[in-house]
């Protein structure tokens, strides 16, 4: 059965002037547009297209690939505006609409978003929507700590980064697990820290238990003595500054500073620490 939004492999019915058209099954006949086909392609051979309704809403085939699919988030750019809603770029000739009832806020030509791409049952037209918790889930039932996932970090919190999980969850990444600078729409490699007593999902970006802390005591020890035996960098440093130096989160290097201490190996002071 044709799955509109998505990827299907079809048997090539008849060819035409301007195309040919696909066995859609139950859907009928679908056009593949001529500028569209594959060179040597023949009647009756199987071809994987992108199905989607065109600008008159007739059902059409493509084989370029959209940024997202039915299922989907991603972070897609507003080309347009009208009262019906906002119109973002996705790789294909017909923008991808987000009903205004779908914006968490109202969208503006120019900025980019992360959306939910879904279909509209009703109308059977692929749609979008920044609203994100109506869509994804943010109770975890399943996901075990230590489970790598792909994340999309599509808002910033007070405690952190709200991000998307394998397209199909909500998690938080606290400040505390950010060892790097990061922006909306940007796609890392994480894993489940913890699935909370609420269900709720806590993230990291690195696997949880990991042990990097002798390794980085010895590494702000070379960089103490590098600097003549005192840093400005704290336990008060800006993640993105410490991961900029030392390629680990903050709570990493806090951790290691307090090794050293314990050690006797440097002092601790408000804006500064020293090789002893």
């Amino acid at each position: 059965m044709v799955k509109i939004g998505e990827y299907n492999h079809l048997r090539v019915a008849k060819q035409v002037d301007f195309g040919l058209y696909l066995d859609g099954g139950s859907y009928g006949e679908i056009l593949l547009p001529k500028r569209y086909i594959p060179a040597g392609l023949q009647v009756g051979q199987m071809l994987d297209v992108f199905i989607y309704l065109d600008s008159e809403d007739r059902l059409i085939a493509t084989t370029e690939k959209p940024l997202a699919t039915v299922g989907e988030c991603a972070y897609l750019k507003v080309v347009d505006t009208n009262r019906y809603g906002a119109f973002l770029e996705w790789g294909l000739p017909k923008d991808l609409l987000v009903p205004r009832a779908e914006q968490e806020s109202a969208m503006q030509v120019g900025k980019s978003y992360v959306v939910y791409v879904y279909l509209d049952e009703r109308s059977e037209s692929i749609v979008a929507s920044s609203r994100l918790s109506h869509h994804l889930s943010e109770l975890g039932y399943y996901f075990k700590a230590e489970q790598p996932v792909d994340l999309l970090i599509y808002a910033r919190s007070e405690l952190g980064y709200k991000a998307v999980i394998d397209n199909s969850h909500i998690g938080l990444l606290f400040d505390s697990e950010v060892y790097q600078s990061l922006k909306i729409g940007q796609r890392v490699s994480g894993f489940i820290k913890q699935v909370r007593p609420d269900r709720r999902i806590d993230l990291s970006l690195r696997k949880a238990g990991e042990v990097v802390e002798d390794g980085l005591a010895a590494k702000i020890i070379e960089h103490l003595k590098a600097r003549g035996g005192s840093s400005t960098f704290t336990d008060k440093t800006a993640p993105e500054l410490i991961y900029q130096e030392f390629q680990v989160s903050k709570a990493h290097f806090k951790r290691a500073l307090g090794l050293l201490y314990k050690q006797q190996r440097i002092l601790l002071s408000k804006d500064k620490i020293t090789l002893v």
